[in-house]
């Protein structure tokens, strides 16, 4: 769907690349294009979220350029061993749900916040030139200011949120401290294929595709006129690559990646229906969970400036293959 060859070009040929978290939704994308572009690509995934199938339409074409270590971030051990080396880290790795993290937020914090420094110590002793972190657009809060803007007082609203802006602080103070460059990106609704329809806690698209392909009415919680700037995951990428390649120190510096669009979760869920030929299954609706924000959008002019990020994936071309998928794999 995406020709990385043609945005990337050959920088990427030879260079080795941690990914943590790489057998996940994101990660797998990440590995996906690394592989793509000629890299030499390590994964550090403790498998509790992520699966090694989704190494499966790449993965073995790529040979000894592929190396897959089940283990975790908490293991200082496995993690130096994972980054001797390579040039870049992206650290993806993360417990990610914000009502898993009401449930269970001294593992939230273990995982996310303690694993993160060991990410951040393993990377600065084997002369890493550069981590990238993927952080949260959680950090915002509800905050009603749109667009949300980089320079915004961060406004966490569940531990979750509380352990994303721990690990952007360490990012920053670990460039401050020791000139280890990094990079925070705040992702925005992150979605397409691989995204786990099957977990608790899976995010809305995920969910109303698991829904909708069962027959079943998809269930929104508040009264779906909260907005979303869905991003497809190429976007990601995309914003993780240029990170990588930027040829100035980026210094710690928190990064919005999104589309800079919004659409209501009414309207996702009219299209997602419409898309699967299931129009009759209209939304039930249920009560407003706590912690939720009411409307989220980002503004892109750091990314431009510090990353020249533009989306190369709209909203609704991202949504058409990601429904596509799920109907290949739930039906």
């Amino acid at each position: 769907m995406t020709d990385w060859t043609q945005l990337h070009g050959d920088f990427f040929d030879g260079r080795r690349v941690l990914v943590t978290g790489g057998a996940g939704f994101i990660g797998s994308h990440l590995v996906e294009a690394l592989l793509e572009l000629g890299a030499s690509v390590v994964v550090l995934d403790d498998l509790s979220g992520g699966d090694v199938a989704n190494f499966e339409p790449f993965g073995p074409a790529a040979g000894d350029r592929f190396r897959f270590v089940e283990g975790s971030i908490l293991d200082e051990r496995v993690v130096a061993d994972c980054v001797e080396g390579c040039r870049f880290v992206l650290h993806q790795a993360a417990l990610g749900s914000v009502p898993r993290s009401w449930e269970q937020p001294a593992l939230d914090t273990q995982v996310n916040v303690c694993g993160t420094l060991n990410v951040l110590e393993a990377s600065r002793q084997a002369g890493v030139d550069r981590v990238v972190f993927a952080a949260s657009s959680s950090a915002y809060g509800d905050s009603q200011t749109l667009p949300k803007v980089e320079t915004m007082p961060p406004n966490a609203r569940s531990p979750y949120a509380a352990t994303k802006l721990a690990g952007e602080q360490l990012l920053t103070a670990y460039s401050a401290s020791y000139g280890l460059d990094t990079a925070s990106l705040r992702y925005f609704n992150i979605f397409g294929p691989r995204q786990n329809a099957n977990s608790a806690y899976a995010a809305v698209i995920a969910a109303f595709a698991k829904a909708l392909l069962a027959g079943e009415r998809p269930t929104i919680f508040g009264d779906g006129e909260q907005s979303r700037d869905f991003t497809f995951v190429h976007n990601a990428v995309h914003a993780n690559l240029l990170a990588m390649r930027a040829s100035q120190p980026i210094e710690g510096r928190v990064i919005n990646v999104a589309c800079g669009t919004r659409i209501t979760v009414n309207e996702l869920a009219g299209q997602m229906a419409q898309m699967v030929g299931r129009v009759e299954l209209q939304p039930i609706y249920a009560d407003e969970r706590a912690g939720d924000v009411k409307h989220s959008l980002a503004d892109l002019t750091v990314a431009r400036e510090v990353l020249g990020y533009e989306p190369i994936v709209g909203f609704a071309d991202g949504l058409a293959p990601t429904v596509a998928w799920y109907e290949t794999v739930l039906v």
